[in-house]
Formats: structure tokens, C-alpha cells, sequence
């Protein structure tokens, strides 16, 4: 369902106190307020709630409001499980490795061929659009030029967001912030849908084209992860294959790992970078790691390579159009000799404090004009769309004027007469609007394709090429479009646009030094876009290496090291992440790493107090009962309690009640739907369970209780819930703090964490609550504990 998307910007928790406190209780406040946040002993009851732990199960997944759940990352280990576990041969379990590795291998293959057919289409789509409109400029006729670009750019902008605004709202964007939050164990609906497959790639070819402040390489991230959850599952959700080996898949676990392949091949598709993909999908994406994936995400980089390397291969003959050598950004600088002193230590350092500076507040203005963009978007599709055909035409007059404020320079006497000035649609030294022998340096920057623009500002040896004045403009243009562009209604990416803004003042400091430093003025650019894409993204270690990956120059990674380091420091300093903001406009509930200090001065037992008493099953429960559980609550997973039959232990009376486990919701309405009912109230054998279900019923998530016919007669009757409950959930004691349980939820990547008493005895219920993801989200506890932050520095992460 689709609503106001207003209602997702920042909520900040009401800190006002009840206007009916006692004046001691204000004079008491105020002394807790001068101590230490975390100097609160566990064995004190925190400060007075005012209200109950809440809960939003809506957020923006592209540019759609969904209602999100988690995903069961856990191992459901019931009767089902360990008998099916037991009784896998050795061939069915050297099967299940190989159709890992066959899987992997064809989220490479298809990732690679969709990226290379993305970058011909955008090639060829934006290399002739620019040779028409070069034509109409050599030939004095401006206006009829500036109408040809403009009209060409506003219908790829339309068509791409036509699709977005009408067929797949989750195409929108680049993607990465849901991925990650799916990686974390937030399922988020419709995400990696053919539909939405289909319309990012149509999307992404015409953003691109249409010449917007944009890049794939997001958008092929997401590609990526789409092609491998379709392969996962065997096709869409209403056309799915059902072969056996496939069904091995059928689980949230496995497809975790096969997104995360295709994560870091979509990254090794927009960069040739394999190892750096590996790396992204490790630092940035991926939330658990283990060896084995990292062999898998290595092998499916390695395919993609392959694939990329075979069609440029074929296409340098010219056989596809006016796509050559270009089209993958590739800046080889492996001929350029790096040599640097100690004084160039002092330019490096200063590219990296701008780097972290200018990325930290490219990030917050970025959050603000996201707010901004998600008034107007919830104001319906139509405004969606007009936002997209605003932006696309002030960018083409942009793209068309700015060349214009530039001075013609002549061409170096010792370059020849193909070379300066060009006329196609590559090249560094642009003729545009000047006469022969003259060249427009701001046109080679503006009037050509992103990937070109970044070739021009990279390459080497042109230290005379480019004006300050031109880089100073090129500069400010792509930080406006670069704000206003990302937010809109078309597949997007932020690499791209980072990059440009990055090398701008990279080779503009470059520029200054002149003859000071011995470093090359597009190796500044390099530097310069490193440094902001680590003080906006944060990344170190695999935007080195992606670095050293294009411009295939070792030489370069002390200072790239050097660099990343300080902007990622200095970015720090200031705000989060650009994709921790995003995810947080977006309302995803996004486990961090690090848990807030102040939550080490909350119980988990404080936390389920504050939330609705739990509902518990019985492991032989009447059909009526669970009927009526599942149509008047919406959780997913119901701690099974048995009350009697039990045989007394030491310590434990008579009425003592034991925890047997925890049951999925798809599970129960499984259970309703194969009517599997008893007459009397007992315990089944594990042939009776064997004969009805197998673990394919329990691997099926699409069970809905809308499906379930339960006659009046059949309330009466009883179902046995212990074969299909999970008999060993993760449990933690309520004395436990809130900081040590967030981190063992993230770490173990759980659905549901049951809090059980610190002290059993006949009397006392086996399980004093359920805390879920959303229990634990930081800005959740405070609705319900708002005295609890009392500094700044909770706000900071440990």
C-alpha cells in the first residue's frame, strides 16, 4: 500500500516531562541529569517510563511506503529439521555445494552481460544524441541545439520515470540502503521483483543517457542482488520453477548469501574492480561474513571480469556502434611515473581534510533536500514526476549554457589536429562553440557523457588543459545537481556524482600547486574524488581498493591510504554515513554495530515491561485457540509453553511450567491449513508428523491467514505444536543490559530474542517476554524511556 511518505521524515522523540511532577521529582531529574549516562547500576530500576515501547512497521523501500517485516536468518531447529538434516546423504549434500557454486557462477554471467548491454545502450542512446547536437553548435544553430538536447534528455528522464512512478516504485534510487537493510534482517517487499528488475535496468539507460547527475554503479548493485534473488527462488513470486535442487534455497539463509554475491558483482560490473566488489559488499553491505561466502563473492567477481573483458574485446572493432574501449569506467594511469616527496605529504593531507569536510556536508544537505523531496512525493505520483522533468531541464540548460561562459583556448602546437580539437562525442579538448585550432575546456566536461567527463578530469599529462574558472564552475554546477538530482524518481547512483564533484577540486588544488608538487594534476583528481567518497560514504578499505583497480597503479596507495583515512576521520567527526542517513529517512530498522552508551543502563527485563504482556501457546494447544491468536495479533513468532506433564525437578513445585520453544506464525497457519487436528489432547509420534509434512511445507513464507478455512466444529479440536516448534531459540536473562543484547541480535542475526526470569520457581511464567528488531531500535526506547539520553554524548556510538 502506498501512502503520504511525509510521515517517514525524522521522527524525534518527545522529550517533554509530565506537567504533573512534583517539584522533588523535577529536583530529582535534574541531579540525574549532572551524572555520568552510564554511570546507572543495572540493579536500579531506570527513571519512570511515560509510555509504551512503539513500534512502526511502515517504511520507504524505494520510493514506495511498504509494510516491512524481518526475515528468519535463525535456524528453526524442530522435529522436521534435524530428521531431514539426518537423513541428507553425502551426494544430496556435495549437490547442495555444487548448486551454490552453479548459482554463483550465473549471478556473475548475467550481472556482466546486463552491465555490458547497459553500457552500450547508454553509449550509443548518448553518443548520438551529442553528435546531433555538436553538428547544430559547428554550425552556429544554438537554438536548435539547445531544443534537440533538451527534448531528447526530458524524454529519457520521462520514460525512466514513468516506470519507476507507475510500474515499480522500488526502482527508485540506487537501492544500496535497502540492500543493506535486507542484509541486516529487514525483508523489504518487492525489492527484488523481475518488475523491478526490468524497469531498473530500462530506467538506469535512460537516467543515464539523459545526461542527469547520476551513475549505474548503484543501480547495478541492486541489479545484481535482483538477478540473485530471482535465481534463488526460481523466478517471481507467481511463477516460480519447483525443481527439488531449488528448493534447497527456499530459505532466508542461503538467500542472504547469494544477495550478497550479487552485490559485490554488481560493483565488479560498474568498476572491473573484483577484489573491490568482494571488499564493498564486506565493509559496506554485509552485516555477517563467514569464509566460505567470501570465496563464493570472489568467484562470482571473477565470472563477471571474464564477461566484461570478452565484450570489450569485441566491441574494440568497432562491431557496436559507438561503443569502443569506453563505456566501463577504466582510467589506466599505470604509464604515469608517481613520484612524491615529503612536502607533497602536506597537498595529500589537505585533499583529505576538504575530502571529510565537504563530505559531511554534502550529507547534510543531502538529508535535508530528501526531507524535502519526501513532502512533495507524498503529495502523489504526479508530483513525483514533475520533480524529474524540473531537474532534467535545468540540468540540459546547465549542460548546454555553462560551455558557453568559457573562453576559447588554443591547442598546444605539439598535439595534432585530431587530437585538439575534437569533435565526437570523447575527447579531451572539445571544439563546441570555438573556431579551429580553439578548444572549449568546460565543454569537454559538460558536453559529453558522465563516464567521459571523468576520463577528461582524470587524464594525465594535460596540465595546461583545464581553466580555475572552469573547474571552479564545473564544481558548483555538479554539487547543486548532485543535490537535487539524487531523491528523484529514476534509478540512480551516488558514486558517480561524488566522483565528479571530488576530482573537481582534487585537480583544482592540483592546479594551485603548479610546479610546488611533483604529483600529476589528474592523479589530484583521483585523489580528490578518494577523499570525497570516503567523507561521504565512509568506506576505506574497498574504495582503495577500487581506486587502485581503475587506475591499475600501485604507486598510488600510500597516499590513496594517506587520503582515506583523514576524510573518513574528519567526516566522522560530523555525521553519519550517507546511506545510515538514508536508511534512517527511510524508517528502516537498521541494526547499527554499536550500540548507544545509554543503553547499557536498561535491562532488556525494563524493556518488555514497557511493552504488551506476551502471547503464549501451549505445546498441545485447541485449534480455537491458535486460530484466534493468529487473527488478533500480528507477531510472528509465539514462545510454546507446557504447563503440565512435567517431571519435577530439584528446586521446582508442583504447577512449575517449562519452555519448550518458540513457533513461527507461517508455521501455525501451515499447521491450520493441512487441518493436521487431534480429538484428544496428546502428544503425537514423529511418524504420525513424518507422514503428513515434510521440511518443503515448513520452507513456504507465502502462507496467509485469509487462507485458512477452519470449520466451527473443528475449534474444539486440539494440534500439536511440538514437532514444529524451534526447540532451541536464543534466550537471554532479563537482568541482561540492552547493549549486550542489541549485539548478540545483530551478531547471530535474529528474529525473535525470549526473555527468560533470572530466578525460576513454581508460579513464575518460563518466559517473561520477546524482544524483536524493532524493540531494540534506539529511537523506539526513548519514546518509551526519554529520560534515559542525558548528554550529547549518547548520541555517540562505543
Amino acid at each position: 500500500m502506498e501512502e503520504d511518505s511525509s510521515q517517514f521524515a525524522e521522527k524525534t522523540p518527545d522529550h517533554n516531562m509530565e506537567a504533573d511532577k512534583s517539584e522533588d521529582d523535577h529536583q530529582e531529574e535534574e541531579e540525574e541529569e549532572e551524572r555520568d549516562p552510564e554511570s546507572n547500576s543495572l540493579i536500579q530500576p531506570l527513571l519512570n517510563r511515560n509510555r509504551t515501547l512503539s513500534t512502526n512497521p511502515l517504511a520507504m523501500v524505494g520510493a514506495k511506503v511498504s509494510h516491512i517485516e524481518s526475515l528468519d536468518y535463525e535456524i528453526n531447529e524442530n522435529d522436521l529439521f534435524k530428521h531431514d538434516w539426518r537423513s541428507r546423504s553425502t551426494t544430496q549434500v556435495l549437490q547442495y555445494i555444487f548448486f551454490k557454486w552453479t548459482l554463483a557462477f550465473f549471478i556473475g554471467l548475467l550481472t556482466g552481460i546486463i552491465a555490458t548491454l547497459i553500457n552500450l545502450a547508454v553509449e550509443n542512446i548518448a553518443g548520438y544524441k551529442l553528435l546531433t547536437v555538436a553538428h547544430f553548435v559547428e554550425d552556429k544553430r544554438y537554438l536548435l541545439g539547445f531544443i534537440c538536447l533538451t527534448g531528447a534528455n526530458l524524454v529519457l528522464t520521462m520514460i525512466a520515470s514513468i516506470l519507476c512512478v507507475q510500474f515499480a516504485p522500488t526502482a527508485a534510487g540506487p537501492g544500496i540502503p535497502e540492500i543493506k537493510a535486507y542484509l541486516n534482517g529487514v525483508d523489504t517487499p518487492n525489492m527484488f521483483g523481475a518488475s523491478t528488475l526490468i524497469v531498473k535496468i530500462i530506467g538506469s539507460i535512460g537516467a543515464v543517457s539523459a545526461g542527469l547527475d547520476l551513475g549505474k554503479e548503484g543501480p547495478l548493485v541492486h541489479i545484481g542482488t535482483c538477478i540473485a534473488y530471482l535465481l534463488g527462488q526460481g523466478g517471481t513470486d507467481d511463477h516460480r520453477l519447483k525443481w527439488r535442487w531449488l528448493r534447497y534455497f527456499n530459505n532466508d539463509r542461503d538467500r542472504r548469501d547469494l544477495i550478497t554475491c550479487g552485490a559485490s558483482s554488481g560493483v565488479c560490473a560498474a568498476f572491473r574492480a573484483p577484489v573491490g566488489g568482494v571488499l564493498f559488499a564486506l565493509e559496506e553491505v554485509a552485516t555477517w561474513w563467514r569464509s566460505a561466502l567470501l570465496w563464493r563473492t570472489f568467484f562470482s567477481t571473477a565470472v563477471v571480469v571474464v564477461v566484461l573483458r570478452a565484450f570489450i574485446e569485441y566491441c574494440s572493432s568497432g562491431k557496436c556502434g559507438l561503443f569502443g574501449s569506453g563505456g566501463l569506467i577504466m582510467y589506466d594511469v599505470s604509464t604515469v611515473t608517481v613520484s612524491y616527496q615529503l612536502m607533497d605529504v602536506l597537498p595529500v593531507t589537505v585533499i583529505g581534510i576538504i575530502g571529510g569536510a565537504l563530505g559531511s556536508l554534502y550529507n547534510y544537505v543531502l538529508h535535508k533536500v530528501l526531507r524535502l523531496y519526501s513532502i512533495i512525493n507524498g503529495k502523489g505520483k504526479l508530483h513525483k514526476f514533475l520533480i524529474s522533468v524540473v531537474v532534467s531541464l535545468f540540468t540540459s540548460a546547465c549542460l548546454f549554457g555553462l560551455p558557453f561562459l568559457a573562453p576559447c583556448t588554443r591547442c598546444d602546437p605539439h598535439l595534432t589536429a585530431s587530437a585538439c580539437p575534437t569533435t565526437g562525442r570523447t575527447g579531451n579538448f572539445k571544439k563546441f562553440n570555438c573556431q579551429d585550432g580553439y578548444y572549449n575546456d568546460l565543454a569537454s566536461l559538460l558536453f559529453s557523457t558522465n563516464d567521459d567527463a571523468v576520463r577528461n578530469i582524470f587524464s594525465t599529462n594535460t596540465p595546461t588543459e583545464f581553466h580555475p574558472s572552469s573547474l571552479v564552475i564545473f564544481f558548483i554546477l555538479y554539487c547543486i545537481l548532485g543535490l537535487v538530482t539524487f531523491g528523484i524518481a529514476v534509478p540512480s547512483g551516488l558514486f558517480l556524482p561524488i566522483i565528479l564533484m571530488g576530482s573537481a577540486y582534487g585537480r583544482l588544488l592540483g592546479v594551485l600547486m603548479g610546479s610546488y608538487t611533483n604529483i600529476d594534476q589528474g592523479l589530484y583528481a583521483v585523489l580528490g574524488a578518494a577523499s570525497l567518497m570516503a567523507g561521504s560514504m565512509r568506506m576505506t578499505v574497498s574504495l582503495c581498493v577500487i581506486f587502485l583497480e581503475l587506475t591499475n597503479n600501485l604507486l598510488l596507495l600510500p597516499i590513496t591510504m594517506i587520503v582515506l583515512l583523514i576524510a573518513k576521520t574528519v567526516g566522522d567527526t560530523f555525521n553519519p554515513s550517507i546511506y545510515e542517513i538514508i536508511l534512517h529517512l527511510k524508517g528502516l530498522p537498521f541494526l547499527d554495530a554499536n550500540p548507544v552508551p545509554w543503553m547499557r543502563n536498561l535491562t532488556v527485563g525494563e524493556l518488555v515491561d514497557a511493552k504488551p504482556p506476551v502471547v503464549t501457546l501451549r505445546g498441545v494447544e485447541k485449534v480455537g485457540r491458535v486460530v484466534d491468536v493468529l487473527r488478533n495479533t500480528t507477531h510472528n513468532g509465539f514462545p510454546v509453553v507446557d504447563d503440565d506433564g512435567l517431571v519435577m525437578r530439584a528446586g521446582l513445585g508442583v504447577g512449575a511450567r517449562e519452555l519448550h520453544g518458540l513457533i513461527l506464525r507461517a508455521h501455525l497457519i501451515a499447521l491450520l491449513k493441512k487441518k493436521w487436528f487431534l480429538r484428544e489432547r496428546r502428544r503425537t509420534e514423529e511418524w504420525e508428523v513424518r507422514e503428513k509434512f515434510t521440511w518443503v511445507d515448513l520452507a513456504e513464507r507465502e502462507h496467509k491467514m485469509e487462507q485458512v478455512d477452519v470449520k466451527e466444529d473443528e475449534m474444539d479440536m486440539y494440534v500439536d505444536l511440538h514437532p514444529f516448534t524451534n526447540a532451541t531459540p536464543y534466550t537471554v536473562v532479563e537482568s541482561m543490559s540492552v547493549a549486550k543484547a542489541l549485539v548478540l541480535f545483530r551478531q547471530v542475526a535474529l528474529r525473535h530474542m525470549l526473555v527468560v526470569p533470572k530466578y525460576q520457581a513454581a508460579g513464575v511464567s518460563p518466559v517473561v517476554g520477546i524482544l524483536t528488531r524493532q524493540d531494540l531500535i534506539a529511537g523506539n526506547i526513548l519514546t518509551a524511556f526519554p529520560h534515559v539520553e542525558k548528554s550529547k554524548s549518547g548520541d555517540k556510538r562505543v
